[in-house]
């Protein structure tokens, strides 16, 4: 009788390969407070000056942000946070108390201000004990100022890391650290360290749960992203079987390797478009590498990322032009900052329902001159007319005619300064909410190309959180309302001569990509490396088999049909390697 293993955990399978290496278990680092005594007095009132004008600097761009949108009840937090700083009895008597008591300032701003803390969470009323928080806020932004600090934590080079959930931020400073692969307690498919993990082809297994307990740092581990495996100092048996598995996969790579420069062509004939999505710089070599025709998709919020403040237009314009350039004569789309719910929002907004709340074109248009600095860099880095422009979370077409108007009025401003750019630049939209689905022959009239977004056009239509482990099983890309949607989509836009492309991580799956094909989509945006594999699917597989595939799925009423409709044509009809690793 065959026993499972106990040295084995099983998660979510987010991104597929295989490592071998150490773990190093990721925890934030916690501020702690220096009490020691201090002989510069000097020294340290000018830390705390320096670091009450960063603060400040912080919270005035919060300031500025959430005032267009959430008025003045909600943006007087912020405006109120900002006049503490401004309070000279607070401060007169926190540089008082380090010239008498000669202690570190950051222990005294920290005993100070928890005196009016401890105060505020005495009082039996509700609204006294949220504002604790916000003293909160201040008092550890002011701490973490001192201390010239961004939170940022020690990372090993070369190991898997294993740690709790990893944010938007984690994922790209561990990008540069070398890190051969994630393992997560929570997070789903579609969570952003999964995305990146794929951008960057690294395995990773999330949702396991328990990984920080059973793993310790400096253990052996092996990351299997096909099976969602994770192994804890396997035995010699597994160590061997592992290693002919990793063996395989190099090999398998170097012959998708020859496969680069040959057409992605059905075998009856039908041509396919793959182009790259690009989170990070360090992408763009891999998409021109592994000669991806154009990128479909330039997510700018994960560029700008590790910035303080949102870049100024001169920034964003040399970025742009550099993307544009390189991939130059093909196309490159750069879609405009799709701030909020789970990505980048660099202000300390919370929102109840970020997914539902303050993002994407609802951000930019209340945000008029953020979004005009970004539409002008891009406008200008359009002058060799290879670039076009998608909006974010569209939901209506008066925010499609907004967006035109502010287009146009910086074309306007452009042209009096004598500043050359594409007066032609596609404006296209990214297809992800049901409203615009619903819609999509209306709104195909509106724009000159259109890509779906398949990410959050699930997590809408089915109304799951994609990044909640415990409800990953109902986000279904093969539910058929996502397949019939999809069909509506592809067709509307075909009948009204819309170039339509996907952009999600549902274009990736290679089980997805015989029904995509079937259902009329020519134009596939993954991430780079993601396309040797599905251009060698394509390059197996017949457009006409596609098509009667597509058709018999649209005739199923279940997810399970489906799912099992397209792994048996998968099984059947495409030879891949990857298959005889198991």
């Amino acid at each position: 009788m065959k026993t499972e293993q106990t040295n084995i955990l099983k998660g979510i399978a987010a991104a597929p390969g295989i490592i071998i290496t150490q773990a190093f278990i990721y925890q934030k680092e916690k501020e702690t407070i220096n009490d020691e005594k201090i002989t510069d007095i000097e020294e340290a009132c000018k830390n705390l000056e320096t670091a009450v004008q960063q603060s400040k600097k912080e919270l005035n761009k919060i300031f500025s942000l959430a005032v267009d949108k959430l008025g003045e009840k909600r943006a007087a937090i912020f405006e109120a946070q900002i006049m503490i700083l401004d309070d000279p009895i607070l401060f007169d008597n926190i540089k008082s108390r380090i010239k008498s008591e000669m202690r570190t300032p950051e222990y005294i701003v920290h005993d100070e201000i928890s005196k009016y803390i401890d105060l505020l969470n005495l009082s039996n009323e509700a609204y006294m004990k949220e504002r604790s928080h916000d003293i909160e806020d201040i008092k550890n932004r002011i701490i973490k100022n001192i201390k010239k600090k961004k939170w940022k934590s020690r990372v090993i080079t070369d190991a898997v890391i294993v740690t709790g959930t990893i944010s938007p931020s984690d994922t790209v400073l561990f990008s540069r650290d070398s890190v051969r692969g994630y393992v997560t307690d929570f997070g789903g498919l579609t969570s952003h360290a999964a995305i990146v993990a794929r951008s960057l082809n690294i395995p990773a297994v999330l949702g396991l749960h328990d990984a920080t307990n059973r793993i310790k740092d400096g253990d052996t581990i092996i990351v299997d992203g096909y099976k969602g495996e994770v192994i804890i100092n396997p035995d010699e048996k597994q160590l061997t079987e592992y290693s002919k598995k990793v063996e395989k996969l190099q090999k398998y790579d170097k012959e998708l390797d020859k496969l680069k420069t040959l057409p992605s062509t059905t075998i009856d004939g039908k041509e396919i478009q793959l182009l790259g999505n690009l989170d990070l710089t360090d992408e763009l070599d891999f998409i021109i590498n592994n000669c991806a025709k154009g990128i479909g998709l330039v997510r700018t919020e994960q560029l700008f990322e590790g910035n303080d403040v949102f870049p100024d237009e001169q920034t964003q314009y040399k970025l742009y032009k550099d993307i544009s350039e390189r991939i130059y004569p093909d196309t490159v789309i750069i879609r405009a900052f799709d701030i909020g719910g789970d990505k980048v929002l660099p202000v300390d907004l919370k929102e109840p329902n970020p997914f539902l709340g303050w993002r994407g074109v609802r951000l930019l248009l209340d945000s008029k001159d953020l979004f005009k600095t970004q539409i002008r860099a891009i406008l200008r880095a359009s002058a060799h007319k290879n670039v076009k422009i998608m909006i974010p979370m569209v939901a209506s077409i008066v925010e499609i005619r907004e967006t035109k108007k502010i287009v146009a009025e910086c074309m306007k401003e452009l042209s009096k300064e004598g500043i050359p750019y594409d007066k032609h630049l596609g404006i296209g939209v990214m297809i992800e909410i049901p409203s615009a689905a619903v819609m999509i022959s209306e709104f195909a009239d509106e724009c000159d190309f259109v890509s779906i977004g398949t990410n959050d056009l699930i997590q809408y239509l089915l109304a799951v959180d994609r990044g909640n482990d415990i409800v990953s099983g109902i986000y279904q890309e093969f539910n058929p309302a996502v397949v019939r949607t999809l069909n509506n989509i592809i067709k509307e836009c075909k009948k009204k001569g819309r170039d339509v492309s996907m952009c999600g991580e549902m274009a990736a799956d290679p089980f997805a990509l015989p029904l995509l094909i079937g259902l009329g989509l020519e134009s596939f945006s993954v991430s780079p490396s993601a396309i040797p594999i599905l251009k060698k699917l394509i390059r197996t597989m017949s457009f006409n088999d596609a098509e009667k595939l597509a058709n018999d799925c649209l005739n199923l009423n279940t997810e399970k049909e489906i799912n099992s409709l397209l792994h048996k044509f998968f099984n059947q009809e495409l030879q891949d390697q990857i298959k005889s690793l198991y």
